[in-house]
Formats: structure tokens, C-alpha cells, sequence
């Protein structure tokens, strides 16, 4: 009989202990801050136009429940174009878009003020870190086929 209660109380420890990882499992997966897609490819000639700069943007995305603090976060091309969000928080299930080009400040839409092109048309990653420097996400494309991946 007692060996019988010692494997039973065995079975609802490893039954609380795999409870507890199943717990953590989800709260582990509720989303993150992550490179959605990059349209590397403005339509038309590279004229170096404000419109056509614009036309190239990463899009990032906050797929957790809670808002999250961006400032001090950079994104960065494989030659180490840089761009560093200022004071700026990305709501919860919302994206922004990083243009290249020239324009004002928005919560969906920031400006990384350039006056050339970053994302080249037929290879790059695009590197998306926190403010402490520690790796978020990348994504990278190899192809002039199309204007955009996804990641």
C-alpha cells in the first residue's frame, strides 16, 4: 500500500509539474514585437523623390496585450543603415510603418528622414533591436521578382 501512494503522489507531482509548463507555454506565446513585412521595392524608378523613398517601409507589429515601449529600439539594414525610434510605444495588436523618406511623426507611420534608399531591391535583412541591444526579430529577402516580403 505505501508503495502504491509513493507512485500515486510521484504521478501528481510530475501532473503539477507538467500543469505548470502547460501554463507557462501560452503566456510564453501571446504574441511579440516582430518585422511583419518590408517593401523594399518602391513602384517605379528610383528617382530619389520623397514619394518614391516613402513607397519603402518595414512594417512592425505588436501582436502581444500590452502596449510596448519602443523607445530606444533601432532598425537596421544589412550595411548598417540605423534607424532609432525616439520617445514612442506601439499599442497592443497595432503596427507602424518605417518609411524612409521625409515626413511627420505619426503613431502608425515614422520617418527615418533619409534622402536615398535603404532597402536594397534584390537582397537585404532588416534587424530589429531593443533598446538594450539585445536581437528582437530579422527578415531577410533575396529577390527582385517581387517588391515586399513577408516575415
Amino acid at each position: 500500500m505505501k508503495r502504491i501512494r509513493t507512485v500515486a503522489a510521484a504521478c501528481l507531482a510530475t501532473a503539477a509539474v507538467a500543469a505548470g509548463v502547460a501554463t507557462a507555454g501560452p503566456a510564453q506565446a501571446t504574441g511579440s514585437v516582430h518585422l511583419a513585412e518590408i517593401y523594399y521595392n518602391s513602384p517605379g524608378s528610383d528617382t530619389g523623390s520623397n514619394t518614391s523613398l516613402n513607397a519603402e517601409w518595414v512594417k512592425i507589429t505588436n501582436s502581444t496585450t500590452r502596449t510596448a515601449t519602443l523607445t530606444g529600439w533601432t532598425l537596421t539594414d544589412a550595411s548598417s543603415h540605423t534607424y532609432k525610434f525616439g520617445t514612442f510605444s506601439l499599442g497592443a495588436g497595432k503596427s507602424v510603418y518605417v518609411h524612409t523618406g521625409h515626413g511627420t511623426n505619426t503613431t502608425s507611420h515614422r520617418y527615418q528622414n533619409r534622402s536615398w534608399y535603404v532597402w536594397n531591391n534584390d537582397k537585404d535583412t532588416a534587424t530589429l533591436r531593443r533598446s538594450t541591444g539585445t536581437w528582437a526579430d530579422a527578415c531577410s529577402y533575396s529577390s527582385s521578382s517581387r517588391s515586399y516580403v513577408y516575415c
